[in-house]
């Protein structure tokens, strides 16, 4: 219970002081252009990578990404794009 206080506060303070949620709370966030293009931000690191599926970690989860061609064309420490045919993402806990 008291957890679910602390969170409620952070995220009433975070909406006070109009700060970017994904950055306060550690999310990724995933752009996704039609089924040819992702751009991913906030991640931690490449798990697996192949032309049929890429596994990223992040801070909260895995993000599997399953398709056809996939190519990576960046990668910063912030933030990747991805190219190819998008079939699926997935979401595994950690």
């Amino acid at each position: 219970m008291k957890k679910k206080k602390v969170s409620h506060w952070k995220e009433h303070l975070v909406e006070s002081l109009q700060l970017p949620k994904d950055m306060v709370f550690q999310e990724s966030v995933i752009t996704l252009l039609g089924e040819r293009e992702i751009l991913l931000e906030n991640y931690r690191r490449i798990l697996e990578y192949n032309r049929e599926h890429l596994l990223i970690l992040t801070s909260r989860c895995k993000i599997r990404i399953q398709g056809k061609n996939l190519e990576v064309l960046y990668y910063t420490n912030d933030e990747m794009k991805v190219s190819g045919q998008i079939l699926d993402i997935t979401y595994e806990s950690l």
